[in-house]
């Protein structure tokens, strides 16, 4: 039978969500807590691979296991179990062909940045003290709807086989001293939202126009974008599935 696992973790500890040969990651903890609780080896595919120090507020995961457990009573033994940095939120069967990573829909990332210095923040938001024009920065935001091939703002060197993205929402808030980029689509590449964001700063601070944006997105040059800004400001936020995935049930 297969199951989704909904979690959230700081991955300020981590060396990302995916297993690595020489660090500590996400999907490592999980795995060795649900196999200590099942009594078996468990092994868990995420719906993406967050880079290191990137923090999750929902993620999800599928594992297989045959077996009976009461979803509550799992979800307290793993809170119980897991360090204070990762929290499951729900576990419930869904249909065997179930994938987490290719069945989500759409995938949302915040990016925060703290426009003053802030002690409680600094682990949290990337700093930029100097005064970034939010209208322009939400004006480049309109011009990304234009495209859909974004290899500019992917990491070079990766195994895609393309570069499109299905781009649904972007833009820019003000909450207090606090700006939040907000961006959703079926999919991303790596490295990419921070990428868009450094490109973003670079507008607001007036070394490039919104326009500019054209040209960059069209060189599929990363050299051409803007700076990656830091992982700590970077959280994935929600993912949409289905809800076909689920299979009612009462208990587990």
């Amino acid at each position: 039978m297969r199951f989704f696992i909904e979690l959230s973790y700081n991955g300020g500890a981590y060396h990302g969500w995916q297993n690595q040969p020489n660090a500590i990651s996400v999907q490592e903890v999980l795995e060795k807590a649900l196999s200590t609780i099942l009594k078996t080896k468990i092994a868990v595919m995420g719906a993406g691979r967050t880079d290191a120090g990137v923090h999750a507020a929902q993620m999800f995961a599928h594992f297989d296991f045959e077996g009976n457990f009461e979803s509550k009573d799992l979800v307290y033994k793993l809170n119980s179990l897991l360090p204070k940095d990762i929290a499951i939120r729900s576990v419930f069967k869904v249909k065997p062909e179930t994938h987490a990573r290719f069945e989500a829909k759409s995938r949302t990332y915040h990016y925060k940045i703290s426009t003053s210095k802030n002690v409680f923040d600094y682990d949290f938001a990337y700093q930029v003290q100097l005064p970034l024009n939010v209208e322009a920065m939400n004006k480049a935001c309109e011009i990304l709807f234009q495209y859909k091939d974004f290899q500019c703002f992917s990491k070079v060197n990766t195994d895609v086989k393309t570069y499109n993205c299905d781009l649904k929402e972007a833009f820019w808030t003000k909450n207090n001293e606090q700006l939040i980029f907000t961006i959703t689509a079926d999919r991303f590449l790596r490295n990419m939202v921070r990428a868009i964001v450094g490109t973003m700063i670079n507008v607001g601070l007036g070394k490039i126009n919104p326009e500019d944006l054209h040209a960059i997105i069209t060189s599929k040059s990363r050299s051409e974008a803007g700076f990656s800004v830091p992982a700590h400001g970077l959280y994935l936020v929600k993912i949409i599935y289905p809800e076909s995935i689920k299979i009612e049930h009462k208990n587990l």
